[in-house]
């Protein structure tokens, strides 16, 4: 197993209560490898978001990584965040992490970057808030 060269790459995967997007590219996160939605592997816009979309398109971006010579990976997740967005991944998120493990790939590093407002805009819904 000496000749066997370890290559690494990351997986930045994007999941929102709408859809789940898992982009695969080299250590600087400049080179894309490959990438894949929860859009293009189910029919109906509702289920884009859901674990099942999720696995699948991880399964499909991870296909195309291990063809280019991937063999392990470390996770970035991130939400919406930001000010507005809910601060936690969607449902897609951990299906597709499940999912790149099951191809083969090693894990590496599980890292969350969800965007965090450190005092920027003001919030919409006015000064007592949203009235429901």
């Amino acid at each position: 197993m000496a000749g066997l060269k370890e290559r690494w790459g990351i997986a930045h995967i994007y999941s929102s209560y709408n859809n789940t997007i898992i982009h695969i590219t080299d250590l600087t996160g400049s080179e894309t490898i490959s990438r894949c939605s929860g859009g293009q592997v189910v029919k109906s816009d509702r289920m884009e978001s859901s674990p099942t979309a999720g696995m699948l398109a991880a399964k499909k971006a991870a296909e195309t990584a291990i063809e280019q010579g991937v063999t392990g990976i470390h996770v970035k997740i991130k939400a919406p965040g930001g000010h507005q967005g809910p601060h936690n991944p969607g449902p897609g998120a951990q299906a597709a992490i499940r999912a790149l493990s099951r191809m083969g790939l090693r894990i590496g590093i599980i890292e969350e970057v969800t965007p965090m407002p450190h005092d920027g805009c003001r919030k919409k819904g006015g000064r007592r808030g949203r009235r429901v």
